[in-house]
């Protein structure tokens, strides 16, 4: 199920709904960051940049897309995980899950990947991520938003994104 491969300049998904940046400065943070659309080696992208900042409690710096309109969501049950086509500067990032079981803006279900300079095909099997701040298990049957994270430590992102799909 492709959920976006970014050839709509205006970062609007294949599923209607709009890419957007957020970063700590929403709760007092001090980090950057920016989304844009692009062409790198031939591949429309998304590109994630800034630096994370820990000051202020901050430390995060995604891009996000509701999955559905509000107050829906879609069941991904048949399919075994998320894939993502990224590149980028051999930092560590985090793939975030959040389905109506997620009341609390902290909580979410994480998996990790390293982006390294090449474009690089990441499979992240559901059972690869792990419920953040509650405990509930994941259920696939619910989920409402996905993102791409860079949190937890002073780094400077850059992270494109040219193809994000659920897989059997």
């Amino acid at each position: 199920m492709l959920i976006d491969d970014f050839t709509d300049k205006g970062l609007v998904s294949k599923l209607g709904t709009q890419w957007r940046g957020v970063s700590d400065q929403v709760m007092g943070g001090i980090s950057e960051a920016s989304i844009s659309h692009g062409v790198i080696d031939g591949r429309h992208s998304m590109r994630m940049a800034g630096h994370v900042r820990l000051e202020n409690d901050g430390g995060f710096i995604q891009v996000a897309l509701d999955l559905a309109p509000p107050g829906d969501t879609i069941d991904v049950s048949g399919f075994a995980g998320m894939r993502i086509i990224v590149r980028g500067n051999g930092e560590k990032y985090s793939a975030h899950i959040r389905t109506l079981d997620n009341v609390r803006p902290w909580q979410s279900y994480r998996a990790h990947f390293t982006a390294l300079s090449d474009w690089e095909t990441i499979d992240l099997p559901f059972e690869d991520f792990v419920p953040h701040r509650l405990e509930t298990p994941l259920d696939k049957t619910r989920l409402r938003r996905i993102s791409l994270v860079a949190i937890g430590r002073p780094f400077f992102a850059n992270l494109d994104i040219s193809e994000l799909a659920f897989y059997l």
